[in-house]
């Protein structure tokens, strides 16, 4: 199985575009978002352009942009969490945040077998314990490229993907 983890949107739906297009491109049926979609507006768009998962922990630009969406009836493939997240996806339990501070301690506590985050628009990935903790970098271009990640849980690698290499 392949899951896409994208970070910091910040409204970039010509990026979004691209990442949505390369998931269903690839047989990619689920996202783990690490926040900073930045409005409403943004996840209505990645309710009609993906029709799979959509796992999404809010960062610190989208709290209050969402407060007033009805999820479970807008959204029915969107699993929404405030801080964290964490889910068991193929054998693994995996956690989710938008901040690096908050990973560090999800990865520390010896819970999950990967934790991914947001936040510094910086791709990177480190390993504290087994527990292995991985930044997709940012789909907005902002301060990096723009980036996200694949993780295949068959053989727990992990790719990252340039949008702009992208049709």
């Amino acid at each position: 199985m392949k899951i896409a983890i994208i970070s910091d949107v910040h409204n970039n739906e010509v990026n979004l575009k691209k990442v949505l297009d390369y998931c269903q491109e690839n047989n990619i049926s689920t996202i783990i978002c690490c926040g900073d979609l930045a409005s409403k507006e943004t996840l209505k768009f990645v309710n009609n352009n993906f029709t799979g998962t959509f796992y999404y922990a809010f960062g610190n630009m989208d709290r209050d942009q969402h407060k007033d969406i009805d999820f479970s009836k807008d959204h029915k493939n969107l699993k929404i969490f405030s801080n964290f997240g964490e889910v068991l996806l193929d054998k693994n339990k995996v956690a989710f945040t938008h901040y690096p501070n908050i990973a560090k301690e999800l990865c520390e506590s010896k819970n999950y077998s990967f934790v991914f985050y947001g936040h510094t628009h910086k791709p990177w990935e480190e390993t504290i314990g087994k527990c292995k903790m991985l930044n997709p970098g940012n789909v907005t271009g902002d301060f990096y490229p723009p980036t996200f990640a694949v993780w295949n849980t068959e053989n727990d690698s992990c790719k990252l993907v340039r949008v702009h290499d992208l049709k």
